[in-house]
């Protein structure tokens, strides 16, 4: 089964996959926040994300290439009254715009293989506007350990090396690694091992 496929299907359910509210990492960073401008949601899925951003008063791009998702992430917004525009695209292959986003989120996209990974980085980084925020929550290859969510193949999986890698040109990054008890729905509950970039370019 394809990655389209597989994620058509598992969004062709009533119930949202990750639940509805923000991923805590992402809802941990209000303060960073612009207090108005434009943000990124990349493989926003259901659109929890990018309804919460908006919410903040941020004009949202939402991209995700599964329109089952989509089509649940648009009422998520149309219920929690904000508006956003939906792109459906894959996220390695989508023509960013230069230095459009005041900020751009990555949470949870490691259905990325090694090869298709430094496409949607570097496009993220193409994407953002100078002094821009970039904000990206993924598992570790200690997430095996739990299975409490996340991709099974360790080779899709975060490490410091790889972020320190992929954003050294940034202006200034943090990186965190820890565990959580993650609750987003069934897809990400229970104990995990997790790593937390915030930056600026």
């Amino acid at each position: 089964m394809s990655e389209y496929d597989r994620w058509q299907s598992r969004y062709d359910v009533q119930h949202f996959v990750f639940g509805e509210s923000p991923n805590a990492f992402l809802e941990s960073q209000r303060a960073l926040l612009p207090a108005r401008g434009r943000a990124l949601a990349v493989a926003d899925g259901e659109g929890r994300n990018g309804v919460w951003l908006a919410e903040q008063g941020l004009a949202v791009t939402s991209i995700d290439f599964a329109p089952a998702g989509q089509a649940k992430a648009r009422a998520l917004a149309e219920r929690r009254g904000v508006r956003l525009d939906f792109v459906i695209g894959d996220v390695h292959t989508w023509d960013y715009p230069e230095s459009a986003y005041d900020v751009v989120v990555e949470i949870f996209t490691q259905f990325s293989s090694p090869a298709q990974r430094p496409l949607k980085w570097a496009g993220m980084k193409k994407a953002l506007k100078p002094g821009g925020l970039l904000l990206i929550e993924g598992y570790t290859p200690r997430q095996l350990d739990y299975g409490s969510g996340g991709p099974k193949a360790v080779e899709n999986l975060y490490t410091r090396e790889m972020l320190e890698t992929a954003f050294h040109d940034l202006a200034k990054f943090e990186i965190r690694e820890r565990d959580a008890h993650m609750s987003e729905g069934g897809g990400h509950s229970g104990m995990s091992a997790v790593i937390d970039l915030v930056g600026w370019k």
